[in-house]
């Protein structure tokens, strides 16, 4: 009998003590710094959907090219962001945020419009306004050197990408994004061949990107098909 009851107070003990270490160990993670990729994720998943879209349905060959170099750049930096992301062990959301959802459904729904090119011009200033706020915010307060370097090469390619379509007003992509500083050794980002930071990595990180921008047309082809019931 003692020694059930001693078992059942030592099993009890191990489990408040298994209790107590929890936070402890979250604490241990920069929250800050898995945030940021989570939310960049969200954000390449959701500027690739609107710029494939415009790259199809615009009326203006500006809006269109812009279109084409969204879903280019944010290929590849999504691919960086999932590199880094496996590499930390920060699991990333399956899709955009339900804002995001509804800015998507929005571009949808405005195709044939003649207002699309405008309108879509509009949406991805706020969009990118929002990202390079989230970016900067990231460089201020977060931890880990690596996703700070990630940030920090980021973050002239989506200042490039606003200022195509500041002011509701479409400029013509560049012939190369500025160049970003490279990151260092060890999964940091460096130098692609267009100018876009991309991670170093074995070939099949390139798939990875194209199968993300498959997985983000494919969800918002499912929000166009849920609007139309």
């Amino acid at each position: 009998m003692r020694t059930h009851r001693w078992a059942a107070t030592a099993l009890t003990c191990l489990t408040l003590s298994g209790i107590a270490a929890a936070p402890a160990l979250a604490a241990d993670q920069p929250p800050v710094d898995y945030a940021f990729l989570r939310a960049a994720h969200q954000g390449h998943l959701t500027e690739m959907a609107a710029g494939e879209h415009a790259r199809k349905n615009a009326t203006a060959a500006c809006v269109k090219n812009v279109g084409a170099a969204l879903v280019r750049d944010h290929t590849k930096l999504d691919a960086a962001a999932r590199a880094l992301a496996d590499k930390l062990g920060v699991d990333l959301p399956a899709a955009p945020t339900p804002e995001q959802q509804k800015l998507i459904a929005a571009v949808l729904a405005a195709a044939g419009a003649d207002s699309y090119d405008a309108n879509w011009l509009k949406a991805m200033a706020a969009a990118h306004t929002k990202t390079l706020g989230m970016i900067d915010h990231q460089l201020a307060n977060g931890k880990d050197a690596e996703v700070k370097a990630a940030a920090k090469a980021a973050r002239p390619v989506v200042a490039h990408h606003l200022s195509m379509v500041s002011g509701g007003t479409c400029h013509e992509p560049a012939a190369a994004v500025p160049k970003t500083v490279h990151a260092g050794n060890g999964g940091q980002v460096a130098l692609a061949d267009e100018g876009v930071p991309a991670f170093v990595a074995v070939p099949a990180m390139a798939i990875g990107g194209v199968l993300v921008a498959g997985g983000a047309f494919w969800a918002a082809n499912r929000i166009r098909r849920n609007d139309l019931r």
